[in-house]
């Protein structure tokens, strides 16, 4: 495999082309390091001796689409990321959706849920406030185009940076929710039982798994995603979110993102932090 020359600019073009069709990324051509670092272990894993090759083989072969997302699509996540959207879940979103849905169970969708910190973390914050609101109950949605990462998710096995921080930030938490390992820390099941994780293009309507089918969803996350699509993409994403989440529903986006510039139907509360209103 020779592959001194990098990707070829024909080629290359083919690759973005690939990825917007699989993905909706909207890759430029400066992603060619990119690309070149992450498909060059799969081409020699299928004694791939090029990648004009290697594209061949994603439009013939439809078992390597899978495959191709998860090389090009990027998943970095902490636990607890952004604090300040945190607090509000905690002291006022959860209080006062309780207050107007007794007895109704909360729906989550974290619709970017990459390796599920994310998701984990609004299990934690939902498991500590039912210590504090019996009878409320929740059920948190994980979704994520990459099968590899999902699988990631559904372990829940985490070390490293996001453990250091998750070991300073919440010491109790993660003596209760967690199980120590010899590499690092492994999600309890207690927790696990709430969560369902199903792969979803986010430019595509939504069929909600089991225990999710038909209903909308109360509170979504849809974090550190929207920078990948271009303007049109990102309000087909929006759109396909709306349609899935309940009046008076609140979306959540990441502290890169906002809406600015894009025609929608959704309503500033405040930074990061969206809602449908009276929106259909």
């Amino acid at each position: 495999m020779d592959n001194s020359a990098g990707i070829q600019p024909a080629t290359l073009s083919a690759l973005i082309a690939l990825v917007r069709e699989h993905t909706g990324i909207a890759m430029s051509d400066r992603k060619s390091v990119l690309l070149e670092r992450r498909l060059r272990p799969r081409m020699l894993a299928l004694d791939i001796g090029s990648y004009q090759a290697y594209v061949q083989k994603v439009r013939d072969d439809h078992a390597e689409v899978p495959h191709f997302i998860d090389l090009v699509t990027t998943n970095d996540t902490l636990f607890f990321r952004t604090q300040h959207v945190w607090d509000y879940v905690e002291s006022e979103f959860l209080p006062r959706w309780w207050r107007e849905h007794p007895g109704q169970t909360l729906t989550v969708w974290s619709a970017a849920a990459s390796s599920g910190e994310e998701l984990y973390s609004i299990a934690m914050l939902c498991d500590q406030f039912a210590a504090l609101a019996p009878g409320f109950r929740y059920r948190i949605l994980g979704t994520d185009i990459s099968r590899q990462i999902l699988a990631q998710a559904r372990a829940g096995d985490y070390a490293g940076r996001s453990v250091e921080r998750l070991l300073a930030s919440h010491p109790d938490w993660v003596a209760k929710y967690f199980t120590a390992r010899a590499d690092g820390l492994q999600v309890v099941d207690a927790l696990k039982r709430h969560v369902t994780l199903a792969q979803h293009n986010l430019l595509k309507p939504l069929r909600p798994p089991s225990p999710f089918t038909h209903q909308k969803f109360d509170l979504v996350f849809l974090r550190n995603v929207l920078f990948y699509f271009d303007q049109e993409h990102q309000q087909v994403v929006l759109q396909q979110v709306r349609h899935s989440m309940a009046p008076q529903a609140r979306l959540i986006l990441g502290e890169s993102e906002s809406m600015t510039g894009l025609d929608t139907a959704w309503q500033f509360e405040r930074p990061l932090i969206y809602t449908l209103g009276s929106q259909p």
